[in-house]
């Protein structure tokens, strides 16, 4: 598969918009403690679970907002361990499952602001891109990995750990982790968010150029 591929924007930020619902903010004012919460109005619930967050340990408001937003894949003791983790590295780029990344970074953004910087500032990259074929290919999170790793630089991340996935040598599901989210706008332009960790604006030594792409396909036992 051969692609044209055009970058037009590249942004870091530290926030991923919609993240936290209003609905979820409710909640989690009352996971620390606060039973009034729904009485508070819309525009001042991240300030007030800010100040909530505040009152607890920061282990244990990072266990909290763990086991709320992932207690269905860690078990206690890895939410223990993480928890008391995440003020000295930056685990939701270091952990090992790439699935959850993202509910990490989303974690991490609220213990940041709720400490005043006491926790590590995480970044995300927004790309905003056009991606053009001549055969209308069903573009995936893969495909759009392999064909953007053409114009980022070999010390790349991806390069380094995931070089046979990108020559589509064997399967790609670590791209679901990689890419958080993939909107398509139609006419070709796409916008991916992913963790600074994967790509980062420095990252990209081209910002138009070709990509060939070798999508991976597997074998099926001949009769």
């Amino acid at each position: 598969m051969q692609f044209n591929i055009k970058i037009s924007n590249l942004k870091t930020i530290d926030e991923l918009e919609g993240s936290w619902t209003n609905e979820d903010l409710i909640a989690l004012l009352k996971v620390f403690g606060y039973a009034e919460a729904e009485q508070v109005n819309a525009s001042e619930l991240r300030e007030y679970l800010f100040m909530a967050i505040a009152d607890y340990e920061p282990y244990e408001a990072a266990a909290l907002l763990l086991e709320y937003r992932l207690s269905e894949e860690l078990e206690e003791g890895q939410i223990h361990n993480i928890s008391h983790e995440m003020e000295r590295e930056k685990v939701a780029e270091n952990y090992s499952d790439i699935t959850m990344h993202k509910a990490l970074f989303e974690v991490n953004q609220l213990l940041y602001k709720a400490y005043n910087g006491t926790f590590p500032l995480t970044k995300a990259t927004v790309i905003t891109f056009e991606m053009q074929d001549s055969e209308n290919t069903e573009i995936t999170k893969d495909l759009v990995i392999q064909a953007l790793s053409k114009g980022l630089s070999p010390s790349n991340l991806i390069h380094r750990l995931f070089d046979e996935q990108l020559e589509g040598k064997i399967a790609f599901p670590e791209a679901e982790g990689i890419v958080w989210e993939l909107q398509e706008k139609g006419n070709s332009q796409y916008v991916l968010t992913t963790s600074e960790k994967w790509i980062g604006k420095e990252d990209f030594i081209e910002v138009a150029f070709d990509a060939e792409v070798i999508p991976f396909e597997e074998e099926t036992e001949e009769d």
